[in-house]
């Protein structure tokens, strides 16, 4: 949280959020891939090919950012956050005994489509604040900040894959 709000990046606390989530993603893989073999490739390959057709769509020119578009992503991301909040709160209080909570069957595959189209829809929006400072001449110390939203949303979009993929098998 601090990285995010911070008007100065600081690569130092950004370097160690990527410590910090490569440990966090190293054991979630493990723990995912002790139970369903070959996931953790399953959920590496799609979160590439998400990856790569965004960038795609994005230098095509076919696919940017509008305000319209991004003040509906912003009122998405409030309900995806409320609701991931009430799923940690019942999770935690041993209301469901699913592994994800309540996101577990169908409704949990739905939560995670709509989830996988937040974090392409936030990669877009990554790509062009990236573009932007090129374009505005931004001091190279403002690349920490691109790439500390790229890693958080890259690392998002992997978790939902993985978790989508964890409840289809």
């Amino acid at each position: 949280l601090v990285n995010s709000f911070k008007k100065e990046p600081s690569a130092p606390l950004i370097l160690a959020y990527a410590v910090a989530e490569g440990l966090f993603l190293g054991a979630l893989s493990v723990m995912l891939e002790s139970q369903f073999s070959g996931i953790v490739i399953q959920a590496v390959l799609a979160t590439l090919s998400v990856f790569a057709v965004v960038l795609a769509l994005y230098s095509s020119g076919k696919f940017r950012p509008t305000p319209k578009m991004t003040k509906i992503f912003m009122v998405a991301m409030l309900g995806y956050l409320a609701f991931s909040l009430v799923n940690v709160v019942v999770s935690l209080l041993g209301v469901t005994d699913g592994m994800f909570g309540l996101r577990d069957g169908p409704i949990g595959l739905i939560i995670g489509a709509i989830a996988v189209l937040l974090a392409s829809y936030s990669l877009v929006m990554d790509f062009s604040m990236a573009e932007q400072g090129v374009r505005n001449g931004a001091p190279q110390k403002y690349s920490w900040t691109v790439a500390f939203g790229l890693t958080v949303t890259l690392i998002w979009l992997y978790v939902e894959i993985l978790r989508i993929i964890a409840i289809l098998r």
